[in-house]
């Protein structure tokens, strides 16, 4: 079997048989990667302990007919301080569902990869509030994909904002003239904090949003849930899960 290396995180894993696990990775070349690791769960294993969830690996890897096989694991970030808290733990799990929706096998999505890294990060800083990580990172993973979600400018005709209506279908912020009858109007605060929810790059000042425009910035998640969900056709089944103040 031709073999090959590469990094990646470690999205889920599952067990099979007695001593093996099955390993879904978001890795650098390739994608999504369905693989075997075997014996890993046998005490004294050479690399068990490394391809954990959230783990960021580089890996040795077969070409399997069905799933790869795992022959060299090096663990270079374990993100284990995430996994020892249900909160962060929880908001992760949201991040890879999604990573693990949106990204298809043999073909290679770094920038996703990179998003997914940046946001497992932020929750290992030891965030007071995980889940405005996880608000930020649908919006900023959707606008990855062809899908972002516009508040600087009306959505329907570019026309310069601020503008107060807001819709999940049309995809962001609308100005008077686009909102159809009946589009939500909302405070300004909730459309600026859905802007830098949405703004790649920046998330260092997001806990100060969630503490000084706690109401605006549930409204802004609560859009953020509702548009991933219908632009992306993915029901999020792991977001109900996250601790939220």
């Amino acid at each position: 079997m031709p073999s090959y290396r590469d990094q990646g995180v470690v999205l889920r894993t599952y067990r099979l048989g007695e001593t093996d696990r099955i390993v879904h990775l978001l890795t650098r070349g390739r994608g999504k990667v369905r693989a075997v690791a075997k014996g890993v769960r046998r005490p004294g294993s050479r690399f068990g302990g490394r391809l954990e969830a959230y783990s960021l690996v580089d890996l040795q890897l077969h070409e399997g007919r069905n799933l790869d096989v795992v022959t060299q694991a090096e663990l270079l970030t374990a993100h284990a301080e995430v996994r020892a808290d249900y909160a962060r733990s929880a908001a992760a799990a949201v991040m890879v569902e999604l990573a693990d929706q949106v990204v298809q096998e043999g073909e290679a999505e770094p920038e996703v990869l990179e998003l997914l890294l940046a946001g497992l990060g932020a929750l290992a800083a030891g965030p007071d509030d995980p889940s405005v990580f996880v608000d930020a990172y649908l919006l900023r993973l959707a606008g990855l994909v062809g899908f972002p979600a516009t508040a600087a400018v009306c959505a329907a005709c570019q026309a310069p904002g601020p503008h107060v209506f807001l819709s999940v279908r049309a995809g962001g912020a609308l100005c008077p003239d686009c909102a159809p009858a009946g589009t939500r109007a909302v405070d300004p605060e909730v459309v600026a904090s859905l802007a830098q929810l949405a703004a790649i790059g920046e998330w260092a000042s997001l806990p100060r949003l969630a503490r000084e425009h706690p109401v605006a910035r549930r409204t802004a998640a609560a859009y953020a849930r509702a548009f991933v969900e219908h632009h992306l056709d993915r029901r999020l089944r792991s977001y109900e899960h996250v601790p939220r103040p």
